[in-house]
Order: C-alpha cells, then structure tokens, then sequence
C-alpha cells in the first residue's frame, strides 16, 4: 500500500464507486482523484463533482466525450453489425475500453500512479477495464477494492454508505443497479436476479411500454455514409445528436427493450434488462440499405465474423490486434453502403418498409418475374446440373 502515491478512480456517483471512493482513501491514505466520463448519462452528470468532493475525492475531472463515444466505438462496432447472443446490442461493453482510455489519460495529466474501478469480482466490466488499462499503460497499478476488502454485495454497500453519510440512488427497496449512456440503459440485480420476475413496469426510462405507445405509427428515414448514419430524415447530424434524436423517436414508441440471461465471460449466467431504442432503429436501418449494396459473398463474410467481433466487444478487447484487423476488414466491406433507409415505428416494432441507394446492386431489370433483360433462364439448367452433381453421384453410390 505504501507504494501507491495517487488513484485515479472511474467515478460514477453510484452506490459502488461512492463507496470505493472513501475505501480508498481510507485504506491507501493517499490523494484519489475521481474521473467521470460523459458519455450520455444525463442530468446526473452535473451533480458528479459535488458528490465526489464531498465524499473526499482530491480532484475531479468530468471529461465530456459523448461525440468520440458514438463516433469511435459505436458507430465502427455498428459497422460490424455486433450482437451478443443473439440479442444484446452491447451497449455497457463497448462503453467500458473509453472510459479506461480516458481514465489512463487523466492519470498520466496528475502524475497517478495507480488507477481503479468498481467493477465487482463476478462480472465483465472488470476484464473490460482491466485490458484496456494493460494494453495502453501497462506500468500503471490496479486496485479492485471489490477483490480486496470485506464487504459481501451491495447490501454491505448501503450500510457502508448509511455509516459514513454518503448519499446513494440505491436502497433496499430498489437494489437494482443502473449503467446509462447514449446508446443505452441497463440495469441488474435486485428483482432481476430472479429470470422468472418480470421486470417493474416503473424501472424503464428511456421508453414507453408497447401498449402505451402511440396508436398512429411514426415514419422516419436514415441517410449513411459508408456505413454511417448521416442523416435524420434530411437533416444531418452530429454523431451523438443524431443517437439521441433515435432513442427519443424509439422510446416514443416503446422500441428497443430486451430482457436476456447473457453468458459472462467469468463464467457465470446473468440476467439483465436493457433499453436501447436509437440502436435498435439503427440495426434495421443499416442492414436494410447493407441489402442492396453489399456484394453476396462480402455480406457472407462478414456475418461468419460478426458473433466473433461482438464477442471481442463483450470481452473487452478492443485495443487486441485481433480487434482491430477485424475492423479493417469491416471498415473496408462498408465503403459502399451508402444509401437511405425508410422505417416504420409502430407499438415496439422496427419495419423497414424501404430502402435506396445510388450503389444498389438491386437489378429490377432482372428479377423481374417479366420477360425481357440480360438473365437467360435457361441457363439455370447447366447451373444446376452441376452443382447437383456430387450428389446425383452420392445417391447412386448408395443406390448399389
């Protein structure tokens, strides 16, 4: 301990890292510098630095990258059309490598020699950090208090908090934990940790339930540029603007809920409730104008790598070179999608109900059920014939 002579804490004003923060200044009886990375929280952002001080923090530094968050994380992991299991748009994981980047950078602007997180010993966050911090500062030291002291769960957490007077938006009555940004709202815990408890109807903020929604449908259209969106119907936008503009439109319309058991990287399965209405829009609208410009055998290839990708994502590699040379090939498949997508929000759901492109692959001359074009039918014969032949041969093999 008498090695360590400053902390930089990922400080959220949550119940975990408000009450590491006294831990470690407690326990290491050095100056902690608390760091909060702006990445769409919200209103509680601004009530960050006052809580810190409060609860001893030395420094505080609030650094705002909600444009670099959409830009540089989530629009290359859109690109990739990365999705966990089948349904999480991994909306915590890819959030973790910026704020560990960020939090390297504030330690070597004060001169720390040691940084830390309130990731618990069971779940992902953790590793996610934990890589980054390895694999852009290695000589800096990690603390984990949550494999260090004594206390149990987030229950020792309230009592600790309640002890020292440090105010938390957890009690006893609503133990679930919440993780927002731009892209999304999770929560765990609490009532959650049952799979068989439907989620409290109150608990959801970004978006109304289905049966709430409008009755009218809201149609909208999404510009990309080389996989990006661009665009909100005709009207561009920055990066973070045009996600926050998605999830209003979404949760408006009671889109994008997921409530999934995950597999952890630990090991463990968790149950965990997400809202991501601007992602949800975007996935549809992506892969819709991906359908007419993506050659056949590039949309192939890149769908083979897209679970592997978003498992680098959910792991929390995303400084491994394995990462980046998938992007690469990703970013390079992109270059034509560039095209409009047309959306139907409607009770919960994302149609697509049309798309167009000035790199369209989409022939209508010759899918036409019409005469007339350059397809010859006929030469589906020979195309057939040959392709049926090992197993034309197959059959008369077990035929003898």
């Amino acid at each position: 301990m008498s090695n360590i002579h400053k902390i930089v804490l990922a400080y959220s004003g949550g119940l975990d890292t408000s009450v590491i923060l006294r831990w470690l200044k407690e326990t290491y009886q050095c100056p902690v510098v608390a760091f909060c990375a702006d990445i769409g929280q919200g209103a509680e952002v601004a009530a960050v630095a006052a809580k810190a001080r409060a609860t001893g923090a030395d420094q505080v530094f609030i650094v705002d990258l909600k444009e670099e968050f959409v830009r540089d994380f989530v629009w290359p992991m859109f690109r990739g059309n990365a999705l966990y299991e089948g349904a999480y748009l991994l909306g915590t994981s890819i959030a973790r490598p910026l704020i560990a980047k960020a939090q390297v950078e504030v330690a070597g602007k004060t001169g720390a020699d040691a940084v830390s997180h309130g990731a618990t010993g069971k779940g992902n966050d953790q590793v996610r950090f934990e890589l980054t911090y390895q694999a852009l500062a290695p000589d800096l030291k990690i603390i984990v208090p949550w494999r260090e002291w004594d206390l149990q769960g987030r229950a020792d957490c309230v009592a600790y908090a309640q002890k020292y007077g440090i105010p938390v938006p957890v009690t006893r009555e609503k133990p679930y934990s919440s993780d927002r940004n731009l892209l999304h709202l999770s929560f765990e815990g609490g009532i959650l940790e049952d799979p068989w408890a439907e989620p409290p109807a109150e608990m959801f903020l970004l978006s109304k339930s289905p049966q709430e929604a409008p009755d009218q449908p809201r149609y909208l259209e999404i510009d990309f540029e080389a996989g990006d969106p661009a665009a909100v119907d005709g009207e561009r936008l920055s990066p973070a603007a045009l996600l926050a503009r998605l999830n209003e439109l979404g949760g408006a319309h009671g889109v994008g809920r997921v409530d999934l058991v995950e597999n952890r990287y630990v090991g463990l399965k968790s149950r965990g409730v997400y809202e991501t209405p601007g992602g949800a829009i975007l996935r549809a609208a992506h892969q819709a104008v991906e359908s007419i410009t993506l050659d056949r055998e590039v949309m192939h290839l890149r769908d083979s790598l897209s679970p592997r990708y978003a498992e680098l994502i959910y792991y929390g590699y995303w400084f491994a070179p394995e990462r980046y040379a998938l992007q690469k090939l990703i970013d390079e498949a992109q270059q034509p999608v560039t095209g409009t997508a047309r959306l139907k929000l409607y009770k919960g759901n994302v149609t697509v109900v049309g798309r167009k492109s000035g790199n369209s692959l989409y022939r209508p001359d010759l899918v036409t059920f019409e005469g007339g074009g350059d397809y010859q039918q006929a030469d589906a014969t020979g195309f057939i014939r040959l392709n049926a032949l090992r197993l034309k041969i197959r059959a008369k093999l077990e035929g003898k």
